[in-house]
């Protein structure tokens, strides 16, 4: 396993909120960003295909996939 990067966040008040309510829901913290991260930042990663962090899964055809949320922070 690749060794993981330690860095730290400056949250704003109400991140830090939400955050905070994520973990009381049973979600680790440090997950939770890495996964917000992977979705924002999935043009800048090299030699794969852009991670998913999975937060939305469908087997309907007709539906797109979740980098079609981000396309207008692309352009």
């Amino acid at each position: 396993m690749a060794r993981k990067l330690t860095t730290t966040v400056r949250l704003d008040p109400e991140d830090a909120e939400a955050l905070a309510r994520a973990r009381a829901h049973g979600l680790s913290a440090s997950r939770l960003i890495r996964q917000g991260l992977r979705v924002v930042a999935a043009k800048y990663y090299r030699r794969r295909r852009p991670p998913s962090a999975g937060l939305f899964v469908s087997t309907a055809i007709k539906l797109g996939d979740e980098s079609e949320l981000f396309r207008d922070i692309e352009e």
